[in-house]
């Protein structure tokens, strides 16, 4: 018997094709929300990356104001002893996103007051944020190798156990890297130099995550991304995939290469 996708997608067929989607469904939701006179207040992610340049050509060439958008970045990394690594390092999320913003032509560009970042010298301060923004109306973001949504790493300890609400209801917190991502996003990123990787990052909770009005996550990894995509679409919901969390949220949705989905193809048709 056919198995019910708990978690909706669409199947694009590469790490192109997923990065213009990306791009193009967020400057027409900006759009339709600027047509409305309404805010758009948004969780954003830095990976997947690839869509931000093709988001400045549209945003620029279309003349999209992003005067009344809200962002608040997802994570962050952080060094060794979990302080920031600062807005200069290539790694840098907040860096990265300051560069995008620039590359928007200036009239265009969102009031600095409105771009958020986690931060470790005040935690609770970027939900404060978001709840004074009158929350999020639509959160991007891609899955980790284990499924991990931001840095939501799954909770993998012979000594605590957390509950699937527990998990839900996770606020924004700092924590230690997973070595399997440490290893997926090192070798994305830097060639593999371990040594000169992030071990630690500070990641809003997947209360913040869950409470947002949409969801969409693009998934190009292929091979190394396919577990946790079929987890999302077909597997229980349980912490070790916290992917899997989302199953139940009201629009949530995914956007993934063929070659991501390649096992979910393959069951399907059999």
């Amino acid at each position: 018997m056919k198995k019910e996708r708990k978690i909706p997608f669409e199947l694009l067929p590469d790490s192109e094709a997923t990065a213009t989607h990306f791009a193009r469904y967020l400057a027409d939701f900006i759009k339709l929300r600027n047509r409305q006179n309404l805010p758009t207040r948004l969780i954003l992610p830095v990976g997947p990356v690839k869509p931000y340049p093709i988001l400045t050509k549209i945003i620029n060439k279309e003349k999209i104001s992003l005067k009344n958008v809200h962002t608040f970045n997802m994570d962050e990394y952080l060094d060794w002893q979990g302080r920031p690594i600062g807005i200069d390092h290539p790694l840098s999320f907040e860096g990265f996103m300051d560069r995008f913003f620039q590359s928007i032509d200036e009239p265009l560009r969102p009031p600095k007051h409105q771009v958020h970042f986690p931060t470790v010298f005040d935690l609770d301060g970027i939900s404060e944020r978001i709840d004074e923004a009158g929350g999020i109306d639509l959160c991007l973001g891609g899955v980790g190798v284990h499924g991990h949504v931001a840095f939501n790493e799954p909770i993998v300890s012979r000594f605590q156990k957390v509950s699937i609400e527990e998990f839900k209801a996770s606020k924004t917190r700092i924590l230690p890297l997973a070595p399997e991502t440490v290893v997926m996003n090192s070798i994305r990123a830097n060639g593999g130099d371990f040594e000169d990787f992030p071990p630690m990052a500070i990641t809003l909770g997947m209360k913040d995550i869950l409470k947002a009005a949409k969801i969409r996550l693009y998934c190009d990894g292929g091979s190394w991304q396919r577990e946790s995509f079929y987890r999302a679409v077909y597997g229980d919901q349980g912490v070790r995939y916290p992917v899997t969390l989302l199953q139940e949220h009201e629009d949530v949705a995914m956007v993934a290469t063929e070659d991501t989905a390649w096992k979910v193809i393959n069951e399907e048709e059999a």
